[in-house]
């Protein structure tokens, strides 16, 4: 807590003192009337030593401008519109009054994600939100346990360590072409119609299962299980009704509303427990292995054999049971949601960018064989443009809020003019302040990456005959992986990063070369967001998040 000036703890003093022989219910009151008074001075605090930035005007006390960019299908233009008005950074109005202020300044971004996890740490809604959806672990944690807990996993995501789930990743891929293939022959005709976002789903558990915890969900097989079952439900889940709007931006001034049952909060129980079962059974089946010493190699290294390592350790990097569980819950999830979202993003981009997709597709068969981990990495130029410009324009997580745990002083690219008309190069940040980014007004941004920072341009990536590639000076200033925020930066900087576009381009690489994608109504196809864990893309008109591509093999 906030040292309270010396007439403050004078008048504590006098309350305690006069509550002893007080009714209990006059207790309540000078207790709450001090609660009351230590709320407002920490208020007060942080208004007076917190630059005082322009923004938007609140639509709503209740809601600030939550409400409005939790409806929006894409939020990221509505802070870049806020940032062209108002500057790199300015504040909006939050929940009950409060503000947030939002970082557009790649300077600013940078000082952030270096302190992130020490000065700057999830809300308390967040906390509370990831600690009951999957416990203590690497997402929930900061400071020195978040640096021990990932300290623990960073050997599973080595190169070395991915170079060897390469197989794993063409062996999901070939499981789907062979799937699709039998599709094609029963259809009668060159081509049929696919749900290809429900197969990236399948591809991805698989891989993550495999390549994780040596454990096959056999989704690409048709088998059924509750994991399964339950991330299909969130896909076909109806968008947020204002009721579970308002609930989610109350609980950022109340977090134990992250606990009312709602649909969706059932949800996230009903996976939490499914992903809780699961853990366990893959946890005692890799202990006995190790009791009876007969895991392989593989196993040894894999990210299951590492959480058994850690548990076991006496050393600095000893995981308890409840962050062991929580490791194996987030990287199920972040297996499968993220990665499952980029490459349905990539197929829609391939289909309404057909000179694209054939310009992909032949490099990828002038190269021959299917590449080595290696040569994914670094031979295959056009496929490494294609994949990064659809991580740069449709990055799978849109934003985070953070709070300050200290005061901090955050300095800027380009001076802003303040609430009163000062013109400032650097921001004071008081403890307790809200700050947020919004990752795809960063990534997609006018100002950052040049007039077409809207368009799917993979050639943006590549070099010139000069040997200059076409990413803005501007771009180069952010920090993140390629100049992108979508795996963020710093201490946090997402540790399957390597992991998640190694599988990218593996299944791209096999799918492209063997099949043309083509819009099912057209080019002119409309498209919308739909509510998954993430957010996620959908035909209109379709129930649930489908994304219906017409599909026909490639014959050379």
């Amino acid at each position: 807590m906030d040292a309270l000036p010396s007439g403050a703890t004078d008048a504590l003093n006098k309350v305690l003192a006069s509550a002893r022989p007080a009714h209990a219910l006059d207790a309540a009151a000078a207790l709450a009337a001090l609660w009351t008074f230590v709320k407002l001075y920490r208020a007060a605090r942080r208004r007076l030593r917190t630059t005082r930035l322009r923004g938007p005007s609140s639509p709503s006390f209740v809601y600030g401008v939550g409400k409005e960019l939790m409806e929006s299908d894409d939020a990221g233009a509505m802070y870049e519109t806020w940032a062209e008005e108002y500057g790199v950074v300015y504040q909006v109005p939050s929940t009950l009054g409060k503000t947030r202020i939002v970082l557009c300044d790649p300077k600013a971004i940078a000082h952030f994600y270096a302190r992130e996890t020490w000065t700057y740490i999830q809300t308390p809604v967040t906390k509370a939100a990831l600690e009951h959806g999957f416990g203590r672990g690497l997402l929930w944690s900061h400071g020195e346990s978040h640096r021990r807990q990932r300290k623990s996993l960073t050997p599973a995501f080595s190169n070395a360590a991915i170079r060897r789930l390469t197989s794993v990743f063409y062996d999901s891929a070939y499981k789907a072409k062979g799937v699709w293939d039998a599709l094609i022959e029963s259809s009668g005709n060159d081509s049929t119609i696919i749900d290809v976002q429900n197969w990236m789903n399948h591809i991805s558990l698989d891989t993550i299962g495999l390549a994780g915890f040596s454990h096959d969900f056999g989704s690409l097989d048709g088998k059924p299980a509750s994991v399964t079952e339950i991330f299909d439900t969130f896909g076909s889940s109806p968008r947020s009704s204002t009721l579970n709007i308002g609930a989610t931006l109350l609980a950022q001034a109340f977090p134990f509303l992250v606990r009312i049952p709602t649909a969706r909060t059932k949800l996230i129980g009903k996976l939490n427990n499914a992903m809780g079962d699961i853990s366990n059974i893959l946890l005692e089946r890799t202990r006995k292995e190790v009791e009876i010493g007969v895991t392989s190699e593989k196993e040894d290294k894999s990210i299951i054999g590492l959480l058994i390592k850690g548990e076991s350790s006496d050393g600095e990097l000893h995981l308890s049971q409840e962050e062991i569980m929580a490791q194996m819950k987030v990287l199920l999830l972040a297996g499968y949601e993220t990665t499952s979202i980029s490459l349905t993003w990539a197929l829609i981009e391939l289909s309404q960018n057909p000179d694209v997709q054939t310009k992909l597709r032949n490099e990828l068969l002038e190269h021959g064989t299917d590449p080595t981990y290696d040569q994914l990495s670094s031979n295959l130029p056009y496929l490494d443009a294609v994949v990064h410009e659809i991580l740069r324009i449709h990055p799978p997580v849109p934003e985070f809020t953070r709070i300050a745990l200290e005061d901090d002083v955050i300095p800027l690219s380009e001076p802003v003019r303040t609430k009163s008309g000062k013109l400032v190069d650097s921001l004071s940040i008081a403890k307790g302040t809200l700050l947020a980014i919004s990752i795809p007004s960063i990534n997609r941004s006018t100002a950052i990456w040049g007039p077409d920072a809207k368009v799917f341009r993979p050639s943006r990536w590549l070099e010139d005959e000069t040997g200059q590639d076409g990413i803005p000076t501007k771009a180069k200033e952010v920090q993140g992986h390629r100049h992108l925020l979508t795996f963020v930066d710093g201490p946090r900087t997402c540790l399957g990063k390597s992991f998640a576009v190694a599988e990218f381009k593996t299944v791209l690489s096999v799918l492209v070369k063997n099949f043309v994608f083509e819009m099912r109504d057209g080019p002119e196809t409309k498209l919308e967001m739909g509510r998954g864990v993430l957010p996620r893309p959908k035909v209109v008109g379709e129930v649930g998040c489908k994304m219906p591509l017409r599909v026909r093999r490639f014959e050379g």
